[in-house]
């Protein structure tokens, strides 16, 4: 009376510096449990990540299918680090809303936006709303916008 149950595909999130993925952790741990060889995944990953800056963080998302094969998609470098980056600050405030770490520019949070809109979860927003939310996570870092 058992049903043989089908097998699904795994996901896996992890945020991977950008040509330095090693079978350490996070990388290998997260695959290894999944059956996968974190070497191959790296191999790949650094060839497909050459052409970014090293060190970038970079959003990944890893698909594990039943066979132990996997698949990866790469996302754009996550908004506070692009904030920062463009600030010239190391870390946020502890104290948003009170304390002000910097000042960024609206050009620049339109470039940021630029950015951001690549990834395909946001292609159908406007860039517009994408600045708009890239404005909320600088206040949320103590980044004062200005005109």
């Amino acid at each position: 009376m058992s049903k043989a149950l089908k097998a699904k595909d795994q996901l896996v999130r992890i945020l991977v510096p950008a040509g330095k993925a090693a079978p350490t952790p996070p990388v290998g741990p997260a695959l290894g449990a999944r059956g996968v060889k974190s070497m191959d995944f790296c191999k790949e990953f650094n060839a497909r990540t050459a052409h970014i800056e090293p060190g970038v963080p970079t959003p990944t998302l890893i698909t594990v299918e039943p066979d132990r094969t996997f698949s990866f998609i790469t996302k754009t470098p996550p908004t506070t680090y692009l904030l920062k980056k463009t600030a010239g600050i190391e870390k946020g405030t502890g104290r948003p809303g009170h304390e002000i770490t910097g000042t960024i520019s609206l050009k620049h949070v339109y470039e940021v936006a630029k950015i951001k809109a690549k990834d395909t979860h946001l292609k159908h927003l406007k860039l517009e709303s994408i600045a708009s939310t890239v404005i909320g996570t600088a206040r949320s870092l103590g980044l004062q916008v200005v005109p």
